[in-house]
């Protein structure tokens, strides 16, 4: 069968309460301009707000003033989504916990992810939030999904539990070598996927 082929998340959409609660966090807390409101035209009673995560693309969310934020923990049954993360420069990472801990958002801490940083806490309707930080930059022609599937085949080749600093760094000297001409005749290609 042939694909319907993505090109990438076109939007997201959350169900929210009160206008303003969305945009005191979404703009307030995470940055995201406020860029247009319409209503939403499936359901006559609700507003739909769009905010830019930074991408150009949108969060957008459903909002009602006949509802009330509840903080309790949005759903982690199956089917249900259990976060949204973020992209954020190393900059604002490292400010991440002093700036939510001035907020009085209880937060999860910085979490190593070996490829990534993290932090977790809750909008004001309980759906968790990750902010992340990639401790890398792909090279130039490259994504950061294709350095991390090219770590993840070394790190596979090597038996090792999870993606770490080291196969990240091979993983981009192999994308590199694969992908530029040099005029040195005496230059053999290593094996990414061999002992380092």
């Amino acid at each position: 069968m042939r694909k319907l082929q993505s090109q990438g998340v076109h939007h997201i959409t959350l169900v929210g309460a009160d206008r303003q609660t969305s945009i005191d966090f979404w703009e307030g807390i995470l940055g995201m301009p406020f860029v247009f409101e319409q209503p939403n035209l499936d359901r006559a009673s609700e507003s739909h707000l769009y905010f830019d995560p930074g991408d150009g693309r949108l969060i957008t969310v459903f909002t009602d003033e006949n509802r009330k934020p509840d903080p309790k923990r949005t759903s982690t049954d199956i089917g249900c989504v259990h976060h949204i993360a973020f992209a954020v420069s190393r900059a604002t990472f490292q400010q991440a916990v002093e700036r939510l801990t001035e907020r009085e958002i209880k937060h999860s801490g910085v979490k190593d992810r070996g490829f990534m940083d993290s932090i977790y806490f809750e909008d004001p309707l309980g759906l968790l939030i990750e902010l992340a930080s990639y401790r890398f930059e792909p090279p130039a022609g490259h994504s950061h999904a294709e350095v991390l599937m090219e770590a993840h085949k070394i790190r596979l080749a090597r038996g090792d539990y999870a993606i770490a600093e080291v196969h990240l760094a091979d993983a981009i000297e192999a994308l590199i070598e694969r992908s530029r001409l040099t005029l040195s005749a005496d230059r053999s290609p290593k094996d990414p996927y061999g002992s380092p």
